[in-house]
């Protein structure tokens, strides 16, 4: 089983953007591991704020097909890729990392070359996966947040309600998360429900 981290965000109808596509990914892949949810301003054009937020799972299917799930799930969105690189979106998913994997193609770039310049991707991310690390510098996620420049871009927390159940947590997973996250609180698995 791989461990893949991907990128969640919307700045059109947020709320509920972000809980279908976290529904969408729990029925595909099972437990979610979520960081706590962030808004931010725009980076690159006006428009609404985001909310962003990254989630954990484990998988046996190829990144490949995680990419194309990913796809279908935006598109389930009703997210429509314009050829400006930033704009307003429904929902966006990136897949940040697929194990320690380096994956240079046309269509993907693993990892991510935004966790290290975005504080709305690195956050969240070091958030729940704090002692991982980065699969091409090897520095931890930890270390990259803490030495990270906040005051390039300002992100803050917000509530999100999302329905979560302790059945089913790997103590394993949740003690290492909580040594990543910084003394910030526990990050639950995300069961799904409305």
């Amino acid at each position: 089983m791989a461990r893949v981290y991907v990128s969640i965000g919307s700045n059109i109808d947020r709320e509920r953007n972000i809980r279908s596509s976290m529904d969408r990914l729990r029925a595909e892949y099972g437990s979610l591991l979520a960081s706590m949810v962030y808004e931010s301003d725009p980076v690159g054009f006006e428009g609404g704020r985001f909310l962003n937020l990254v989630v954990g799972f484990d998988t046996s299917h190829s990144p490949e097909d995680v990419f194309e799930t990913l796809r279908a799930i935006e598109r389930q969105c009703n997210r429509t890729r314009c050829k400006a690189r930033y704009s307003s979106r429904t929902l966006d998913l990136d897949l940040l990392l697929y194990d320690d994997r380096v994956i240079q193609t046309p269509k993907m770039n693993i990892p991510r070359d935004e966790i290290l310049f975005h504080a709305f991707v690195l956050r969240p991310l070091a958030e729940i996966a704090g002692e991982d690390r980065h699969p091409i510098n090897g520095r931890t996620f930890g270390q990259l947040w803490a030495e990270f420049d906040k005051s390039r871009q300002k992100i803050w927390p917000v509530p999100f309600d999302r329905p979560v159940s302790n059945s089913g947590i790997d103590e394993q997973r949740n003690r290492a998360n909580e040594r990543g996250n910084h003394g910030e609180r526990s990050t639950p698995w995300y069961k799904g429900g409305s």
